[in-house]
């Protein structure tokens, strides 16, 4: 087994848990940060025509990792930007069904505008209490997370695809933020049709990235009105001929940070994507287990046969504070401790965090 630790220093000097709040950055985003922000400081004649030859191999490294096209991924500087974007394109009063204690970035944006909403409760049973308020409420638009922040529960993937054979007329919105780097996922064969994500969780490339993939099939039901020159493609374009994801860029974009993606990117690809997301699979299954055999797990996530790499287990703030004075780093988040496992993260982490809970 590849020793995905040693490109990660942080993570030498704690037990790191976190990264549902915020990933690691590997020493190769570092020094690849390193040598941009030299390039800056000396010869720069060049650095405004790089930028958009650079932001055009990055948009194409992110659709070649994600399963998409090239033109259908616009970048943000985080998610909850491109979703309010998303949100003030679409037509008012139209119905939108969201899940019970989404992520307020998911939430908001919806409840606080001029839509109908409806909701569907996160559980055990989380696909069949979908299926049961599109029966009841019959929406126009389903927003969710594929992993949700406070639970960890994965949505079932297959159950998206089939969701939407069944409902083809349902827009489907996805926030892939704890989710995305985790395992495989390809887009074009999802049957969601729009995806959102920041990239400063699982996708370890610190913060101030994001990206949405839109499908051509969708972009008649979001109007983007966000427009500025970087949307353009010359001095010389007019308004009117912005192509549709560039809307989701108005203004120049941050070559440090999405460059930082990149590197990440290529890092995974380098290690091995397939040997990563097995190492993770392989962890969070043998944490489960162990969570559930010391009682640690609410039935939500005990009850569920594929879970993610996230759990909020049984726990006070002493408990937490305990952990945290024993280098754990982890997160008091809905009433229990929140902990998840990364490629970074090994069995001995898993040990350790045994150790202290007993």
């Amino acid at each position: 087994m590849e020793d995905f630790r040693k490109h990660y220093n942080a993570i030498n000097q704690y037990t790191y848990l976190d990264t549902a709040s915020c990933g690691l950055v590997s020493n190769k985003v570092m020094t690849w940060r390193r040598q941009y922000d030299n390039k800056l400081n000396g010869n720069v004649s060049s650095l405004g025509g790089d930028m958009k030859v650079h932001i055009s191999r990055i948009r194409q490294t992110v659709a070649d990792f994600f399963g998409a096209k090239t033109q259908e991924v616009g970048f943000v500087t985080n998610f909850s930007y491109g979703m309010n974007m998303v949100m003030e394109g679409i037509p008012k009063r139209q119905k939108v069904l969201l899940l019970t204690d989404e992520y307020p970035s998911v939430s908001w944006p919806v409840e606080h505008r001029d839509f109908e909403v409806c909701y569907a409760k996160i559980d055990e049973n989380l696909e069949q209490n979908i299926e049961d308020a599109i029966k009841k409420h019959n929406p126009d638009i389903f927003i969710f997370s594929i992993v949700q922040w406070l639970t960890g529960i994965k949505i079932d993937l297959e159950f998206v695809k089939q969701l939407k054979k069944n409902h083809p007329k349902l827009l489907l919105i996805a926030d892939g933020t704890q989710y995305l780097g985790t395992e495989a996922f390809d887009f074009e064969a999802s049957g969601i049709d729009v995806l959102g994500t920041s990239c400063y969780k699982w996708l370890t490339s610190g913060f101030g990235t994001g990206f949405f993939i839109v499908r051509t099939s969708a972009r008649e039901s979001i109007q983007l009105r966000t427009i500025g020159f970087f949307s353009a493609e010359t001095f010389e374009s007019n308004r009117e001929d912005t192509a549709y994801m560039n809307h989701f860029e108005p203004g120049h974009l941050d070559i440090l940070g999405f460059g930082s993606l990149e590197q990440s990117l290529l890092l995974m690809q380098s290690l091995g994507e397939g040997k990563i997301y097995d190492h993770i699979e392989t962890l969070s299954k043998k944490a489960k287990s162990r969570f559930e055999e010391k009682g640690l797990l609410p039935d939500h996530t005990r009850l569920r046969s594929n879970h993610s790499s996230i759990f909020n287990l049984k726990g006070d703030e002493a408990l937490f504070e305990n952990s945290m004075e024993n280098n754990i780093v982890c997160a008091l988040r809905g009433g229990g401790i929140r902990v998840g496992f990364h490629y970074y993260n090994n069995e001995s982490d898993l040990d350790f965090l045994m150790e202290v809970l007993d």
